[in-house]
């Protein structure tokens, strides 16, 4: 089990006595070496600071797995950031079985946006592409010492690729999904022609997949948007 941001082990203290072995990653020094003294009996526990040159988007949490038994990920997620570890644990999707995420809850509502609706955008297809996502609950400003300001969402993220499915390379589409979202006001061909796509290929790619010509990416889920990759690859 891997816990990103364990503060000051408040959780780390539950997981540990369920955990075969737990790995926890602490950005703050101070609160590193607490841990490791709070800890420090119980071998199972390991506490990975940024006084040995690491961090939660430098870890190679591959390199963290012993005897290929999947990662399972909690933590409760630097909001700063939020975006930015997300990725990093779909870039590992293939080490980590589950991972169970306290976020903002403006995050949480792009990442479990479905398409059609105002939060729908590029965070919500690329995790949908790695990864079943659940809600679970969502907690008030007050449910924490010192309240922040917004509200959080508890996420649970069980990796479930979808490349297979949808007939699809991970980083070209997601390059592609890139280059559809650049700019959410503008239609899905203004954006491609505008990332450099043959007019004529845009409008045939289009038409080919079903896609109305003036439809944003906003409105069109992963089964649409690999369709349309796939017609203008072929083109």
């Amino acid at each position: 089990m891997v816990e990103i941001g364990p503060g000051g082990g408040a959780i780390t203290e539950i997981l540990s006595r369920r955990a075969g072995r737990l790995v926890a990653i602490e950005l703050d020094r101070e609160l590193a070496l607490r841990l490791r003294v709070r800890f420090a009996e119980m071998p199972s526990v390991e506490v990975i600071g940024s006084d040995v040159g690491a961090d939660v988007l430098s870890v190679d949490l591959a390199a963290l797995r012993r005897d290929d038994e999947p990662l399972l990920v909690v933590g409760n997620l630097p909001y700063y950031i939020t975006s930015d570890i997300l990725l990093r644990l779909f870039l590992f999707h293939a080490t980590i079985s589950r991972a169970v995420v306290m976020v903002q809850r403006e995050v949480a509502d792009r990442v479990a946006a479905v398409p059609g609706t105002r939060d729908y955008g590029l965070l919500s297809a690329t995790a949908q592409l790695y990864a079943r996502v659940e809600r679970v609950l969502t907690l008030p400003p007050s449910a924490f010492q010192p309240s922040p300001e917004v509200h959080s969402t508890v996420l649970r993220l069980t990796m479930r690729p979808r490349f297979a499915e949808l007939g699809i390379e991970p980083e070209e589409f997601i390059g592609f999904l890139k280059l559809c979202f650049a700019q959410k006001r503008k239609t899905l061909g203004k954006n491609l022609r505008a990332a450099g796509f043959d007019p004529g290929q845009v409008v045939a790619a289009l038409e080919a997949a079903g896609i109305a010509p003036m439809a944003r990416a906003e409105e069109l889920g992963l089964e649409a948007m690999a369709g349309l990759w796939k017609g203008l690859k072929g083109s």
